[in-house]
């Protein structure tokens, strides 16, 4: 794929940038050497390798929700330093 400056406009317009000649050609010899590697890249022999999507083998181990501690509501209603009912009562934060 050859960069042209039709490209280098368009990507442009995407990505909302105003750039200088220098600029340009410098994103223009940047993009190039991109797609050579990719080219590169495309050359090597991947017959038997698996696909990844992650480069660490790392799993979620999910384990069941325990309840540990129950309703301790009157206990914790001993510690607030107000209460209205069963909550605790606190300054207004919003006017």
């Amino acid at each position: 794929m050859q960069i042209t400056d039709e490209l280098i406009d368009y990507l442009c317009v995407l990505s909302r940038l105003k750039l200088t000649g220098e600029e340009r050609e410098g994103r223009k010899k940047d993009l190039g050497d991109i797609l050579q590697y990719m080219e590169k890249l495309n050359e090597l022999d991947t017959d038997g390798v698996r696909e990844m999507t992650h480069p660490f083998e790392e799993f979620n181990y999910f384990r069941e929700d325990m309840i540990t501690n129950g309703d301790d509501r009157e206990n914790l209603m001993t510690i607030a330093p107000e209460r209205k009912g069963d909550y605790f009562k606190v300054k207004k934060a919003v006017d």
